[in-house]
């Protein structure tokens, strides 16, 4: 979809160079204060270190109870030791992983985000200033960037296996072939061409000519809608059948399951089953505050993110929009424009911290041994895993958002592409809603 009557300049495109260092900045001095600060990267630095310490402890206090039970002596006091060494030695790991893993995942998300938005940007930049021009006023046209994406998405899926492979071995240091990853990283770079000539047809579009339904038949469904907003419902209907799969196989599943939840509980069915034989997440998960914070502030932050990309949308559409009276929304907001675009950055940390508290969370159950090899971590991780791509999906789109927010702007009359984008993340938002008490609380 080309646009409207609005001309865009290479030196526009270049701003988002700008977007990308900015991005890229956050993203090691995060690293830095997470990862390499507070956490540390060696045995004798910082969280890391008194991981080791506790971890040595541990093994050392584990093997004189295991001697003195060798030997036939009093092992209370060594056990009683070796147990709460083992609890400090869990605890200090659980420690070092929230923030190393929050440093981690904060930088590679920024390198994602920088790498996203700079090299779109800088590839609409390098074509001539003609390729840009004015377009004429039939608004929307046949576009190629779907067909391209398209295509992208399928050569990386052909040859993901292969890439799989070879991105383990690049990680672990073992033989793999470079041209493993061939086939899929050319599908990526077709994927970043489409995206990147979807930005330069939609960019300079200003609100004219968006198109409408308009077939003759009254009995027509979607008749006088606006056919990219119909586009997305009818997606989202997809979607909830995808999420639909997830949650129907998860309470199949839990209705023949004896949980500890329900062995703890004396369910009669449950009768002579061994405690511990299934473990779920929310058995690991909804027993403590601090286990359960994570998915609890995760809820919250979406809920906040729907709520500020609502605000967005306002502000574009308001064209009676003044500054507001209190002193630091005044300074934060100093004009319709800008309020627009730190209310789509709001978004945008929210559902960032998202990814980050989740990646946190995942975390620390895989360290307590609940993993994809059994039936219901493989349930768990999958669902909220599809759930967190979809946000990180949205976050990419979401930087687009502001950086035309940034430059060309949105209001009253193109306002509409905020809102069709806020249909999709309200969605992800009421997913979650759903998912969080039947996977944490139930």
């Amino acid at each position: 979809m080309s646009g409207g009557h609005a001309h865009v300049e290479n030196s526009v495109w270049m701003r988002s160079l700008l977007m990308a260092g900015l991005f890229l900045t956050i993203g090691v001095v995060a690293y830095g204060v997470l990862a390499v600060g507070i956490a540390g990267t060696s045995e004798d630095a910082g969280l890391n270190g008194e991981y080791h310490d506790a971890k040595d402890a541990y093994y050392a206090a584990k093997a004189d109870y295991e001697s003195i039970k060798a030997d036939g002596g009093d092992t209370t006091d060594a056990k009683a030791l070796k147990e709460s060494l083992h609890d400090e030695y869990v605890s200090t790991h659980l420690n070092y992983l929230t923030f190393a893993v929050a440093g981690n995942t904060v930088l590679v998300m920024m390198i994602v985000y920088s790498a996203f938005i700079g090299f779109g940007g800088f590839v609409n930049s390098l074509k001539p200033d003609a390729d840009h021009g004015d377009h004429d006023d039939h608004g929307h046209h046949g576009s190629s960037s779907p067909i391209v994406l398209a295509f992208g998405v399928m050569l990386f899926m052909i040859g993901f296996p292969r890439f799989a492979n070879g991105a383990e071995g690049m990680l672990y240091g073992l033989e793999f072939e470079l041209m493993d990853m061939a086939m899929s990283t050319t599908g990526l770079v077709f994927v970043v061409l489409g995206i990147a000539n979807w930005w330069q047809e939609d960019l300079p579009f200003d609100g004219h000519g968006e198109q409408i339904a308009t077939a003759t038949d009254d009995m027509v469904p979607f008749r006088g809608q606006h056919i990219r907003k119909v586009g997305i419902w009818i997606f989202l209907m997809s979607e909830v059948m995808v999420f639909a799969s997830f949650f129907s196989s998860y309470l199949r599943m839990r209705t023949g399951w004896c949980t500890d939840w329900a062995i703890k509980s004396g369910v009669e069915a449950c009768a002579g089953v061994e405690e511990g034989s299934v473990v779920t997440a929310s058995d690991l998960i909804r027993g403590d505050l601090a286990t359960l914070a994570p998915g609890a502030i995760n809820t919250f932050a979406l809920i906040i993110s729907s709520y500020t990309i609502v605000l967005a949308l306002k502000a574009a559409k308001n064209t009676n929009w003044e500054v507001s009276s209190n002193p630091l929304m005044a300074k934060l907001m100093p004009t319709r424009k800008a309020a627009v675009r730190n209310y789509l950055i709001a978004t945008l940390a929210l559902g960032s911290l998202f990814i980050v508290l989740k990646l946190i969370e995942w975390s620390h159950l895989i360290a307590e041994g609940f993993t994809l090899a059994t039936q219901q971590g493989s349930i768990f991780y999958i669902a909220t895993g599809a759930h967190g791509l979809h946000v990180f999906v949205g976050l990419l789109v979401m930087l687009y958002l502001i950086f035309k927010a940034d430059t060309v702007g949105f209001d009253e009359e193109n306002g509409q592409g905020i809102e069709y984008f806020g249909l999709y993340w309200h969605f992800v938002d009421l997913a979650w809603v759903v998912i969080f008490p039947a996977f944490y609380l139930y």
